[in-house]
């Protein structure tokens, strides 16, 4: 069976070992903890969360989750309580908040596990439920209808549930807000009869190929979960656990005495002074003597070896020294036309013969003309004995 408690100031729940532990946080418990509306009759829906943790600790005990989605529904703890902790009263203080009027209600639940004589069930299957969340797991009703499912495949004499564990806990992905689309919950069972032919269809050499290459194996028993539970058996796991070897070794303890090291001789209480001078030479003084011995003999090859520009011209071939002439005087001619569009053209950018008879032509204006408005670049117009091409007459003249 599967314990079920509702929420109440102190209360105590006696769960088993190796049994599913449900602890429901109703909301509409600790409504009357708070201030009500000012309006008398009005139902009142303030949003209520929940804090649960161990007393004199932050956190909760390993075994124990919670879960609450919304402030507007109800928290669950749960969980498989262990072998452990039986006889050990386990003190959860819960905490509710009330968002509305940021004021507070603190109850404890004392949880005192018990042991079971017939748990845990030696023969195990974890199932994958890929159409579930796992609050929506944890309800009674559903819960119930999932065991009786497997009760039908299994055929035991004593089921079940041992523990729930959500799809996120393992690793798994957020699903997309999207075709009402759900995270997957892990549900393991136990049972005191061996795994039936069905649930062994899933070790099948043919199903583990369709499972490697991501197709849905054939199982025959899977209409009766179909209906209501959408089961992943690619990820089912069985344990027996009356065919597990126990690895237990046997440690072989000592007489617990050290061995003996010799007299324990502690350090002297008078600290010897000591001299820093040659660490400091060391560690700044050389170096600086080197970087200053490099700073100067750079400074001298910089700075004092330098042979200047008439030793350079001295050295020179004059042929070199012409060409280099020549190439600066035209680059100045050429900076100082861009500047000035108002001197004379340069004769080499005029036409010096004619591009039909091949006659030579003068220039076309003196050194004194006035070319301040003259293009760039000349038309045909502009050129003397220009060959006139015939102009294509109009249609209809003849």
């Amino acid at each position: 069976y599967t314990i079920l408690s509702k929420v109440h100031s102190d209360r105590n729940v006696y769960p088993s070992a190796g049994v599913l532990f449900v602890h429901v946080l109703e909301r509409e418990y600790f409504k009357g903890e708070f201030p009500p509306y000012p309006k008398p009759g009005e139902i009142s829906n303030d949003p209520i969360t929940f804090n649960t943790n161990l007393m004199g600790y932050p956190d909760r005990p390993g075994w124990l989750r919670y879960i609450q989605r919304t402030p507007y529904s109800d928290g669950v703890l749960y969980g498989s309580p262990t072998v452990e902790n039986v006889g050990k009263p386990t003190i959860i203080e819960i905490t509710a908040y009330n968002r509305r009027t940021f004021e507070t209600a603190r109850h404890n639940l004392i949880i005192n596990i018990m042991s079971a004589e017939d748990f845990p069930l030696p023969y195990q299957a974890e199932f994958f439920i890929r159409n579930m969340n796992v609050e929506e797991m944890l309800a009674s009703e559903v819960l119930g209808d999932f065991l009786g499912a497997v009760k039908n495949v299994w055929q035991p004499e004593r089921l079940n549930a041992i523990n729930i564990t959500s799809a996120l806990d393992r690793g798994g992905r957020v699903p997309l807000p999207i075709n009402d689309m759900k995270e997957g919950v892990y549900v393991m069972v136990g049972a005191d009869v061996p795994f039936s032919s069905c649930l062994r269809e899933v070790e099948n050499p043919q199903n583990q190929l369709r499972c490697s290459q991501e197709m849905e194996p054939v199982i025959t028993c899977d209409k009766k979960f179909r209906t209501q539970f959408h089961i992943d058996w690619c990820k089912i796991s069985l344990v027996d656990n009356t065919k597990q070897v126990s690895t237990f070794q046997e440690v072989i303890r000592g007489e617990g005495i050290l061995p003996d090291g010799g007299e324990y001789k502690p350090p002297s209480d008078t600290l010897k002074s000591r001299d820093y001078y040659s660490d400091f030479l060391i560690t700044l003084a050389v170096p600086s003597a080197i970087a200053l011995v490099l700073f100067l003999i750079l400074a001298y090859i910089m700075c004092c070896r330098r042979e200047g520009v008439e030793k350079r011209n001295m050295q020179t071939p004059d042929i070199q020294l012409v060409h280099h002439s020549a190439i600066q005087k035209s680059t100045k001619e050429l900076r100082d036309m861009s500047k000035n569009r108002e001197i004379a053209w340069p004769l080499s950018t005029l036409p010096v013969f004619h591009p039909v008879t091949g006659e030579i032509v003068p220039p076309l204006h003196a050194d004194s003309y006035d070319n301040t408005s003259m293009p760039l670049m000349q038309t045909q117009q502009n050129l003397p004995h220009q060959t006139q091409i015939p102009q294509q007459q109009s249609a209809g003249q003849y």
